[in-house]
């Protein structure tokens, strides 16, 4: 058997997720019919980086299966890509170390989060960017961003029902990029909770949009306290773009 690592990208619009769930369509699903067909009909197991939720993208979510199967790499993403919907595709696989793991093995993450500042809702990218027509100060934003950076107990950037006991997490950088009408929000870290980056994205927008003070954050990280924090921003805003190995 062989360990095959494999780059993925998928729109998160028309998936409940990335995580296999009764009498519904997710990314997991997907892959697992895939591989099955390509397979003859024997089942294979697939394990991602980390999961994704219903609405949230990715372009550089990473798995990892095992094969009997030895094909040239573009083969690979030839064979899967064609079994696989339009809305997820392969852009990369390898063979990787038979102990390879795709989730114990990352050694971090990139997460981007996008606003459209527009007057108008763009029907072309309403499930891909969330839209904020009111003036977004993104130098408050920028100021707020370095309470996040270095190692601190994210408790307050969690889902209240999460099982995670170890909170603790190390941010590396927060960036803001402007493209356009586009607002983006780059965060790079060790790892991360259930909804943080979409936390995180939440209260920082409501610093850009004078509903909080930069000065706040700090004291909202020592609370850690849910409640001390802003409102968990939108999913289909949300996109995995790389893992570290």
């Amino acid at each position: 058997m062989k360990r095959m690592k494999a780059t993925i990208a998928y729109d998160g619009s028309g998936f409940a997720g990335y995580q296999i769930q009764l009498k519904t369509r997710t990314v997991q699903l997907e892959l697992l019919r895939a591989l099955k067909e390509l397979h003859k009909g024997e089942p294979v197991e697939v394990v991602a980086s980390g999961r994704t939720d219903s609405g949230v993208h990715a372009t550089g979510q990473v798995i990892h299966f095992d094969t009997p199967f030895s094909m040239p790499t573009d083969s690979w993403v030839r064979a899967l890509n064609v079994r696989l919907p339009q809305d997820i595709q392969v852009y990369n696989i390898e063979q990787a170390d038979a102990d390879f793991h795709a989730r114990y093995h990352a050694k971090g993450k990139i997460y981007r989060y996008k606003w459209n500042r527009g007057k108008l809702i763009n029907p072309f990218s309403r499930n891909h960017l969330v839209h904020v027509p009111q003036q977004i100060d993104v130098g408050r934003m920028e100021k707020a961003a370095q309470a996040f950076i270095g190692t601190h107990d994210f408790s307050s950037f969690c889902a209240a029902n999460t099982n995670v006991v170890d909170k603790v997490r190390t941010i590396w950088r927060i960036d803001f990029e402007e493209h356009g009408e586009e607002l983006h929000m780059v965060i790079e870290g060790s790892g991360f909770l259930y909804n943080m980056v979409r936390i995180i994205a939440g209260t920082l927008l409501e610093v850009g949009l004078n509903r909080r003070e930069p000065e706040e954050l700090a004291d909202i990280i020592a609370a850690c306290d849910r409640d001390a924090a802003g409102k968990t921003a939108a999913a289909h805003g949300l996109y995995l773009e790389k893992v570290h190995y």
